[in-house]
């Protein structure tokens, strides 16, 4: 029985889409018969083979539920009980975990603002310091988003240049990889350039905004970074029984570059939308579009209207900035339906 309309398409976000075909049969195909739980499975063996083809080293994989669950994981794995974490203030553990990493986690966040979700070596100490304080949580890790919460991305450059810099002052680096693959197929150099050859510690590999049902990893990238994510998983509600159907899942997105392929087709979609508005009157891109994001300054009324026909979020509402989001199904057809009614309530 299906109870929606399978025909809507929405720009609200990349969660809203379904799963990917590939990955419907790689449930399939892993269904049937008894496999190992926890985590002992022929699926969840291989994605830690195929993890380690990816980032080019001895990483250390840890399938999980959901990103908040895996940036919780892999910062709690990087900290003692008084350390701290700098962070862009638009960062997701920041703005849309509602207190996960701080309640959960029992770390302290320490917001930099930036002015496009990118964190710098400069930006970085304004919060570094006061180590040895005791007045003090003690900064001792940094998170970056790859890509950012602003559709931008970071180059392999700049993420060796936060890594070395955190690095240097004793600190370690998380990447939020919700939208990895978006940053792999917008940056087009292998995914270890920017993650572990640049320095990175742990990642938290994204899968459901590119198309599983659900299901992250945690990807210790240096290992000996990291403490007691065995242990952590489990008690943070994040160890699933049959594991063998996350794993399964990331595998089919790794499969033949399937995670790139729909990751690529996202972005090409959201320059196309980009392309299709930023001359249109009234309309003022405020973000570079470097993933599947794009972000807008409307005039007054326009989103309120616009929303009538299809679904998207504001991403500043006293600035009347939005955020459209395409995903691995948007088609060219549905960018041309939104802009022709976007094209309508400009001209009302």
């Amino acid at each position: 029985m299906t109870l929606h309309d399978p025909t809507l398409i929405s720009f609200a976000s990349d969660n809203y889409s379904g799963v990917h075909p590939e990955v419907l049969a790689a449930l399939a195909a892993a269904n049937g018969g008894h496999q190992v739980a926890y985590g002992g499975d022929d699926y969840t063996a291989r994605l830690q083979q195929e993890m380690c083809q990816l980032f080019g080293k001895d990483v250390e994989v840890f399938p999980v539920f959901n990103g908040t669950g895996a940036n919780v994981l892999a910062l709690q794995s990087l900290l003692p009980r008084w350390g701290a974490v700098v962070c862009a203030g638009t960062a997701h553990i920041n703005m849309d975990e509602n207190g996960a990493p701080e309640r959960v986690g029992g770390m302290k966040l320490l917001p930099v603002a930036t002015p496009n979700g990118k964190l710098t070596p400069e930006l970085i100490d304004k919060e570094a310091w006061g180590f040895g304080d005791e007045h003090r949580a003690q900064p001792l890790a940094v998170s970056i988003t790859q890509t950012t919460e602003l559709g931008t991305c970071y180059t392999p450059e700049e993420v060796r240049a936060i890594c070395d810099h955190a690095h240097s002052l004793g600190m370690k680096v998380h990447m939020d990889g919700a939208r990895l693959a978006n940053a792999a197929a917008f940056l087009g150099v292998p995914v270890r350039e920017f993650t572990s050859d640049a320095g990175v510690d742990v990642l938290s590999f994204g899968g459901t905004k590119n198309g599983v049902i659900f299901g992250e990893a945690v990807v210790a990238l240096n290992p000996a970074a990291t403490d007691g994510l065995i242990f952590l998983r489990k008690m943070n509600m994040q160890l699933s029984s049959k594991m063998r159907f996350i794993s399964a899942q990331l595998l089919a997105l790794l499969s033949d570059g399937l995670w790139l392929r729909s990751a690529g087709h996202a972005n090409a979609m959201a320059a196309t939308l980009r392309a299709a508005v930023q001359s249109l009157p009234g309309v003022h891109c405020t973000q570079p579009t470097e993933s599947n994001g794009v972000f807008a300054v409307l005039p007054e009324g326009v989103a309120e209207r616009l929303r009538t026909k299809f679904r998207f979020y504001d991403w500043d509402e006293g600035a009347r900035e939005v955020r459209w989001m395409c995903s691995f199904d948007t088609q060219e057809s549905d960018i041309s339906a939104f802009v022709a009614a976007l094209q309508a309530e400009l001209a009302t």
